[in-house]
């Protein structure tokens, strides 16, 4: 069980680490610029915006991957 673990967490580092920097980055836009009136379906709630960056994030950096053979 480790094994298989630690092998998913090292074929998909990159996805991870977009994953947590996008949702922190999407925190961070909605506390900072976010919508004033409510009425923005991504930025009016910090979940929103957080899913969105977390989403945005890992589908970025999984570009970078390599390929598997």
């Amino acid at each position: 069980m480790k094994t298989k673990i630690s092998s998913f967490l090292k074929n998909n580092m990159l996805t991870i680490i977009g994953v947590i920097a996008g949702s922190i980055g999407g925190y961070f836009y909605w506390m900072y610029i976010g919508c004033n009136s409510g009425t923005c379906p991504i930025t009016s709630s910090p979940l929103n915006s957080s899913l969105w960056g977390a989403t945005m994030g890992g589908l970025l950096l999984s570009m970078f991957q390599p390929k598997k053979k």
